[in-house]
């Protein structure tokens, strides 16, 4: 009995340089694809953070242009209504207003609309290295009521406006010198134009990378003025001398040079119904410095 062999032809197979080679550009493209999904969250956290902190800006701006367009000021209670402005490390811009309903934290303070609101650039709490310089600074909004005191709640919670502010200044305009000056000494006054700068990022992100750079400046000219104490208060006399008099039950006494408007022709300017100041010469229109309605006899 004869036996039969067959042979088995060798099986194809990878050998092991193939397996290698394989193996090296699937991790190359897998790197590639690792490489480029990180880049696109990188970016986009950079954006958002980009993003968040041009809102912030734009919040704070915002906010410091509605308080100063109702910045009120009364020469007769200085003590309320002093101007404050304070340039450098911890810059300060501190006034009085009577705020709207929608102003940030109006209805903490109720139907308080007129109150002193203080902008201050602090460090941020927790942001002090072991070097003891701050690493971030804030700009923070706080309000009282003009007749009360700053309850300890604002004091120690503050509305952040914005955070990571590399520059806050705020220029006054000087009528004398034609110029914007950093520095206003007549706390008893309003400056006609005031120019806000501000400067946000330039920190560290949270990938550790440095933070755009924001700026922004805003000139802001003011819509009122100091009101003075002669017209805050008036005399209420209403003879020939200086100041408005309306009040019909004081009839003047026709003193000194004056206006009269009688119709009937002016034997003598002090009488009349609508006469103004008193007295004064003969005919219908004589000029003087008072300014009386009450309708003198």
């Amino acid at each position: 009995m004869k036996l039969k062999f067959q042979t088995l032809k060798s099986a194809r197979a990878f050998t092991l340089i193939e397996i290698m080679l394989s193996i090296m550009i699937f991790s190359i493209v897998v790197a590639a694809i690792y490489s480029t999904w990180t880049l696109v969250l990188r970016s986009s956290r950079v954006g958002i953070e980009a993003a968040a902190q041009a809102q912030r800006q734009r919040i704070a701006m915002r906010t410091i242009e509605d308080a100063l367009t109702c910045i009120q000021s009364f020469e007769a209670s200085m003590q309320y209504y002093s101007f404050i402005v304070v340039n450098g490390q911890q810059a300060q811009l501190s006034f009085t207003a009577r705020l709207p309903d929608t102003f940030p934290r109006n209805g903490k303070f109720g139907d308080f609309n007129s109150r002193r609101l203080s902008f201050t650039v602090e460090p941020a709490p927790g942001s002090d290295n072991f070097s003891g310089q701050p690493q971030e600074q804030d700009l923070v909004l706080r309000q009282n009521p003009i007749l009360m005191q700053m309850d300890a709640d604002e004091l120690q919670s503050p509305l952040v406006l914005a955070r990571n502010v590399q520059l806050f200044t705020v220029e006054c305009w000087d009528t004398n010198a034609m110029a914007w000056d950093t520095e206003w000494d007549d706390t008893n006054s309003i400056p006609p134009m005031i120019r806000i700068s501000l400067v946000l990022g330039g920190n560290k992100n949270s990938s550790g990378e440095l933070s755009p750079t924001l700026s922004v400046i805003r000139v802001v000219s003011m819509p009122s003025e100091t009101l003075p104490t002669a017209v805050q208060m008036p005399s209420g006399n209403g003879g020939g001398g200086n100041g408005i008099n309306i009040r019909r039950k004081n009839p003047g006494n026709g003193n000194g040079n004056g206006r009269n408007r009688n119709r009937n022709g002016g034997q003598n300017g002090g009488g009349g119904n609508n006469g103004f100041g008193g007295g004064g010469g003969n005919g219908n229109n004589g000029f003087g410095n008072g300014f009386n309605r009450g309708g003198g006899q």
